[in-house]
């Protein structure tokens, strides 16, 4: 078993790189480092001295985060008799994913789908920033609520959990999974004060919603088969009320084998590439902004646009 002293991490890389090439997915490969907790307040790349052993120190963050740059799951660390710990990594299966899955969007993102079983409401990432948002745009003070590409509407059991007064607003979801939006009507079914439609947000105007307080969209505007910037202005000028808020949310992660890894990642790009995204997350600021709206962007593994009117 490999032990990590006094390497640089660009060596640590390069060996534990060669060694995974070769290996089966869910193998799994294990090293020894300095315990992170002998030495607390000490930033990366710190030579420090454990029993006249010398050793340059990282936090766990630093081994997880490696971890999924090598495209891996950090497993739960062993004891070592001595002053080390012994770091486990399993190869992540790059095919389980629901971003490669060629089903039609009904069965991509259906209950029976691999993105069904995805919770982002447990992740810290994700519902920290979410929740934040949410804080940005006064939500206690908006009343009608749309959310586009609602999925099963986990975004509304946040808002549901968290209202001072639920049963007072009206919420409507929409997305063109049939049996995602079959799934949220379940979830909500003593809740008389939401609708659900299973129709496409490229043809919102045939369902006369009229305009509401607060819009969200999570990971939806930037789908392939819509037109973004002409999809967005459209819903800005006709859904949103001229005193209205948004929080949009961009995601800057993939969902591999269980784990979300950071990073957005288009076609023809075999590495992370963030160009589309910060791309359309500043064409939507630029736009809200001429608009009158107070617009701030938050967020790690989902970039949040949050935008409020400040228009008398």
């Amino acid at each position: 078993m490999k032990s990590f002293t006094t390497q640089k991490m660009i060596e640590i890389m390069d060996l534990l790189k060669k060694e995974l090439i070769n290996l089966e997915v869910k193998s799994i490969i294990e090293f020894k480092v300095l315990n992170p907790d002998y030495c607390s307040s000490t930033y990366a790349g710190n030579r420090v001295y454990v029993n006249n052993q010398a050793f340059i120190y990282r936090e766990y963050k630093a081994w997880l985060d490696l971890a999924h740059i090598l495209n891996c799951r950090m497993l739960t660390p062993k004891s070592d008799s001595g002053s080390q710990v012994i770091i486990r990594y399993e190869k992540l299966n790059s095919d389980e994913s629901f971003h490669k899955s060629e089903m039609d969007k009904e069965k991509k993102y259906g209950t029976e789908s691999i993105f069904s079983q995805i919770y982002k409401n447990e992740e810290p990432s994700f519902i920290h920033y979410y929740l934040q948002a949410l804080k940005n745009v006064n939500f206690n003070k908006r009343t009608r609520v749309l959310n586009l590409g609602v999925n099963s509407a986990d975004e509304f059991v946040v808002i549901k959990e968290i209202s001072q007064d639920f049963s007072t607003l009206e919420l409507v979801g929409i997305d063109f999974c049939d049996s995602a939006i079959e799934l949220a009507r379940k979830k909500f079914i003593n809740d008389k004060n939401i609708t659900f439609y299973t129709h496409h947000i490229n043809d919102l105007a045939s369902l006369n919603l009229g305009e509401f307080d607060l819009i969200i969209s999570i990971g939806t505007l930037q789908s392939s088969n819509l037109e973004f910037n002409k999809l967005f202005m459209s819903i800005v000028q006709n859904q949103l009320k001229r005193d209205g808020a948004m929080i949009l949310g961009f995601p800057n992660c993939r969902w591999v084998d269980g784990e979300m890894v950071y990073g957005a990642k288009v076609k023809n790009y075999p590495f992370s590439e963030m160009g589309l995204l910060y791309k359309d997350v500043v064409f939507c600021k630029k736009y809200l902004q001429q608009k009158k709206f107070r617009v701030t962007v938050t967020g790690k593994d989902y970039i949040f646009l949050t935008a409020s009117s400040i228009r008398k």
